[in-house]
């Protein structure tokens, strides 16, 4: 007889996983995959890093398993990874920064680190979805945060609250002020 990995919940999937079966931790994956893809994708704005993120957040989920509380959300516990993963991805790209400009002017300019932004889609639907991606990821973090999980991912209040270890109040305020700054940077579309 075989389980029916979809109708078990998540404490289940992840005592199953703890346990070594692998398919219980490839339910979490297919579950969850899309909404912490979407959630770093907004953090990071840009698709190929957010998939490796997504890749990283995955791992190691995988191996603090046993850590997991089976009374917590999956997704929040899952989004507070992904959210310390964009964060140190943050870290290394801010490192990057600095570094690329302690270059002696001599180099050659491939030397530098790439700036540039991935060429617009033709479609002004998908230019201005590129537009406002990278203006959510231009924020920063204590605001792009409680934004993504918020208003993006959908999380309650409280869950976004507890994921960001700060208070509901603080969530509804940076929330106010990460909508005030898109506004500003959009041109107050």
């Amino acid at each position: 007889m075989s389980l029916d990995w979809t109708s078990l919940t998540e404490a289940e999937l992840a005592t199953l996983s703890i346990a070594g079966r692998q398919a219980a931790f490839t339910e979490i994956m297919r579950r969850h995959r899309q909404p912490i893809f979407r959630m770093v994708r907004a953090c990071v704005g840009e698709a190929d890093e957010a998939l490796d993120l997504l890749q990283e957040t995955f791992v190691a989920a995988h191996q603090a398993m046993p850590r997991y509380d089976g009374n917590r959300s999956m997704r929040a516990w899952l989004s507070t990874i992904a959210i310390n993963k964009c964060r140190d991805w943050g870290r290394k790209r801010t490192v990057r920064r600095f570094l690329s400009f302690a270059v002696p002017i001599g180099m050659e300019a491939e030397a530098v680190a790439d700036d540039g932004r991935a060429i617009d889609d033709a479609a002004g639907d998908r230019q201005e979805l590129d537009r406002v991606t990278r203006a959510i990821a231009a924020l920063p973090a204590a605001l792009k945060e409680p934004l993504v999980l918020r208003t993006i991912e959908g999380l309650s209040q409280a869950e976004t609250a507890a994921v960001l270890s700060i208070s509901e109040k603080a969530v509804e305020t940076r929330l106010y002020r990460a909508r005030a700054k898109l506004l500003e940077q959009l041109g107050g579309r």
